[in-house]
């Protein structure tokens, strides 16, 4: 180590004041998590390269150690989004009853829950062109979570629902339908269910995808260890 400098938080910091140096492997994470809040406050219109490093403390020239440009590293967050959403989803299965309604019910209140906790994430997946959705790291998470709604419709359907127009249009359906009480929760927009939502969101939530189904009730667990508390946005 140089003389005249410190190991302080995982970076190396100059006691002379200057912007903290990070080692090699701690710029990628620092700079998507300020991306992140980047995103959270500035919106996707007014997200840009230079302000996201300027939040994670390194020059404007530092992310080309690893992002191309604002695209390369809006990218990566979209798959750090895209990890966390599937994980959401894959977290309420596997508290849920293993029958096909309750796995299917499981499934879109953690799509829910993902979207209330991460708005900005969450509009970044599904509402911004600006993230390449060909690249690997994204287009691998994105396919497996929809992997999940296929799994679902085809457990309730007993076939392939890719095979035929009848399954395609329940996917569809069921992805509108769950994707649609997100962005209206999101939005604040469903103000005659106040009530029901003040009282219990996640209660709310179940009774309204439960009836996106039909064949009775399902309420699946809640996650052990749930780290993404849900709210009325």
């Amino acid at each position: 180590m140089l003389r005249g400098s410190s190991k302080q938080d995982g970076h190396m910091a100059d006691r002379r004041g200057r912007r903290p140096r990070y080692h090699h492997g701690d710029l990628r994470e620092a700079l998507l998590a300020a991306a992140e809040q980047e995103l959270v406050d500035k919106g996707i219109e007014g997200f840009t390269l230079r302000g996201a490093a300027k939040r994670a403390g390194v020059s404007h020239a530092a992310p080309a150690h690893h992002f191309r440009d604002t695209r390369d590293l809006l990218t990566a967050l979209a798959a750090v989004a895209a990890n966390r959403f599937y994980r959401s989803m894959k977290d309420r299965q596997e508290n849920a009853e293993k029958t096909p309604r309750a796995q299917f019910v499981a499934l879109g209140l953690g799509y829910v829950e993902f979207a209330l906790a991460s708005p900005a994430l969450f509009g970044l997946m599904f509402g911004s062109k600006r993230p390449d959705y060909a690249a690997a790291e994204l287009s691998k998470p994105a396919s497996d979570a929809f992997r999940l709604l296929v799994d679902d419709i085809a457990a309730l359907r007993d076939e392939d629902p890719l095979a035929t127009p009848d399954g395609r249009a329940d996917i569809a359906a069921a992805w509108a339908l769950v994707h649609g009480l997100a962005e209206l929760l999101i939005a604040g927009r469903l103000g005659f269910l106040k009530q029901d939502l003040e009282g219990d969101l996640e209660c709310a939530i179940l009774r309204v995808i439960n009836h996106i189904v039909p064949g009775g009730t399902a309420a699946p667990a809640a996650p052990p260890d749930s780290s993404q508390p849900t709210s009325a946005g």
